[in-house]
Parts: structure tokens; sequence; C-alpha cells
């Protein structure tokens, strides 16, 4: 009886063994399809120049809009010309009450810019995705994969800790045409002071996948960024 119970352990070792194996070896697969398939693009997008909108708002009230043409530098990171006409001094004046109100408008405008240029620069680390950061956090064990609810050809990679500790990203890839979309939940200097966004990816006609639009979501000061790419032309 004991050899038979024993049979059964190694069979059921065996099994899970297996099965371990082949989860290994998809998430593998995954990985190096992601890795690849950044990497390809980032080289491709190099190619185009783009339109870029900015839309902050704050409360829900939008504060202000912004556009640019963007092209990739050298270095791999955007170049941004402004579009738009720079804004008409206010010389109307109004006494010192004046003043100090303008003054004290104008402070808040630079305590949300900088806010705003803060959470920017935060999910610009995570978008787009980084070949090597992707690497790494497979070797450290951070990644899962699984199927995508409701559309079969796509699957879902969920990685923890890749900028920082305790921050998740999520990267929703069809099989065989690349990123649909991506979802992040960080945060700045404190974990309390936490940062989402979402992104959703399309394709250029003829060329690499884009990311689209963009939502980052600063929670502890209800500031959101929306960041919408259109327009692209091949240099």
């Amino acid at each position: 009886m004991k050899r038979v119970f024993v049979l059964i352990g190694l069979l059921v070792l065996g099994y899970f063994a297996r099965v371990a194996g082949a989860q290994n070896s998809e998430l593998q697969q995954k990985v190096a399809e992601i890795k690849e398939t950044a990497a390809t693009n980032k080289q491709a997008l190099a190619q185009y120049t783009w339109v870029e909108q900015v839309t902050i708002s704050l409360k829900g009230e939008q504060k202000k809009q912004e556009h640019f043409q963007v092209r990739l530098g050298p270095d791999g990171k955007p170049e941004k010309t402004p579009l738009d006409p720079p804004p008409s001094a206010d010389t109307s004046g109004g006494g010192r009450h004046g003043r100090l109100k303008e003054h004290i408008v104008e402070k808040k405008k630079e305590e949300y810019k900088e806010y705003a240029d803060q959470i920017k620069s935060l999910i610009q680390q995570y978008v787009p995705p980084q070949k090597n950061l992707i690497e790494q956090a497979y070797q450290q064990g951070n990644i899962t994969v699984g199927p995508e609810a409701g559309a079969p050809e796509q699957y879902r990679l969920v990685i923890s800790n890749y900028i920082k500790k305790g921050d998740n990203m999520t990267l929703v890839i069809a099989k065989g045409q690349g990123l649909v979309s991506m979802s992040i939940a960080s945060y700045l200097d404190d974990p309390k002071d936490a940062v989402k966004a979402s992104g959703q990816f399309s394709a250029i006609p003829g060329g690499p996948n884009h990311l689209s639009q963009q939502t980052i979501d600063g929670v502890s000061k209800q500031l959101t960024i929306v960041v919408k790419n259109s327009n692209y032309q091949h240099l």
C-alpha cells in the first residue's frame, strides 16, 4: 500500500512539473514576443513625425490644452516643437489688488504645472515598454501571463515591480499584431501619492503600432492629463 501511495505521489508531482514546464515555456515565448515587438516598434517610429495634443484638467475642469509636433530623437526620446501661438501678455494692470490676485493665480498654475510634469515624467518611464526592463522583470519572476477575457486572440502580461517596488503594469497583446492596450498603477515619492494611467494602441496604415491615446490620473490632486497622438507622417 505504501508503494502505491509513493507511486501516486510521483505521478502527481510529474503531472504538476509538466504543467509548470508548459506554463514557463509559454511565458518565455510571450515575453520574447513583447520584447521583440517593443524594440521593433520603437525603431520603426523613429521614421515618423506626428501631432500630440495634451489636455490638462483639474477636478474635471479643463485648464490647459497644447499641441506639439513630435519625433523621436537620436537617443530614442521624444523631441517636441510647440504648434500653438505664444500667449499674449496681459497689460491691463488692475492696481495692487489685481496684481495680488494675478500672483495667486500664477502660483496655483505653477503648482499644478509642476505636478503635471512630475506625473508625466513618471509615466514616460513605462511608455513605451522597454526591452531590457521586461527582461529584468522576467528574470526576477515578476511577470505572469494569462488570456484576455472575451478576446481569444489576445493575451495579457502582468508585470509587477517594473520601475518601482509595488507598481504594476498590464499589457494586452494581440497575437501577431502587437500591443492593444496597457494600464499602469504607480506612485511618485510616496505610495500614497498614486498615479494611474491607461493607453490604447492603434496601427499606422502600413506601419508600426503607436500609442493613440493615453490618460494619466494624479489621484491625490485630481489632476488628469489626456494625450492624443495623430497625423503620423513618414519622414
